[in-house]
């Protein structure tokens, strides 16, 4: 499993009950976890007096209970120290995020993709070094959400797109771009169908060095249109290999789907991507619990890399 254990900001404290209880900087939350199928005793005292508890409905769904949480706060995540590149952007290796609770639970940021970001930036800052400032690495991020991919692509050294269906989303990445001290990095923004997008930039002759994608179970693009991962993800990894370059870096693919195991997403990658020298590794993704020093999976994770 790979795991997300450089945090300072953050860390799940305890789980247990369906719930996990997480520390985001100076704030507990309570927050409910299909995994969490074992009851163990509830000894933190933060149990008890969180900063906010999100309640799951039997109708499905829930609500957020607050007692002393701001409605927004930062948090800040640093990449190792052996990502250095000579490009100017990688001098910037803390990343920060502006969380605030919203709708079913989340906070606007995923810290397990944390063990991603820590692979992916060293590949980009390793190769931005071999390259001049004409080649830039250029680095396509699907299914971009807030930004998280983004911010650590960039600050290692690459020129993003940021691909999203929701404005508001985009408009949250940017937030945190700036806050990263990346403002006028090389990111360009779109709100868009990532299907349509990947079919235009064919069409276009774009091509890119390394692709991320993030992508829901199910979701509507910014017209409606209907996403359902079964049925999309083979095409869509199909067409992303019409738009990688000669000599690609990596292809990353993260799913929170059940049924779309480590194994499901090395065949779907070694499949598409057998025309390019590579290796392809999967695995769960995880965050370590410090009360109990087990360890909690959080989805899988499929990595090609040159």
């Amino acid at each position: 499993m790979w795991l997300a254990s450089n945090w300072k900001d953050y860390e799940v404290l305890d789980c247990s009950g369906g719930e996990k209880l997480e520390r985001w900087g100076e704030y507990r939350l309570v927050r409910p976890d299909p995994q969490v199928i074992w009851n163990t005793p509830k000894k933190d005292r933060f149990w008890k007096k969180p900063n906010a508890h999100y309640h799951r409905s039997k109708k499905g769904g829930g609500e957020w209970e607050f007692f002393d949480l701001p409605e927004q706060w930062d948090i800040h995540y640093s990449l190792p120290e052996n990502v250095t590149s000579s490009n100017s952007y990688a001098a910037h290796k803390e990343l920060t995020f502006r969380l605030k609770p919203f709708a079913f639970k989340h906070t606007g940021l995923f810290p397990e993709q944390a063990a991603n970001w820590d692979w992916f930036s060293q590949l980009i800052a390793e190769e931005a070094d071999k390259r001049n400032s004409s080649q830039p690495v250029k680095v396509l991020n699907l299914f971009a959400y807030t930004g998280g991919a983004t911010i650590s692509a960039a600050a290692a050294g690459a020129h993003v797109t940021h691909v999203d269906a929701s404005k508001g989303m985009v408009g949250w990445a940017k937030e945190n771009v700036a806050a990263s001290g990346l403002a006028d990095a090389p990111i360009r923004w779109l709100v868009d169908d990532c299907v349509k997008f990947v079919e235009r930039e064919i069409r276009r002759g774009n091509h890119y060095d390394a692709i991320i994608m993030d992508p829901p179970s199910y979701g509507r693009g910014p017209k409606g249109e209907i996403w359902k991962i079964e049925e999309r993800i083979h095409p869509l990894v199909g067409l992303c290999t019409k738009i990688l370059s000669d000599d690609p870096l990596f292809f990353l693919i993260n799913s929170y789907t059940t049924g779309l195991q480590p194994a499901v997403l090395s065949y779907l990658i070694g499949s598409e991507l057998k025309p390019f020298d590579g290796q392809i590794t999967s695995s769960e993704i995880g965050l370590p619990v410090t009360d109990s020093g087990l360890v909690l999976p959080c989805g899988a994770s499929g990595r090609w890399s040159r």
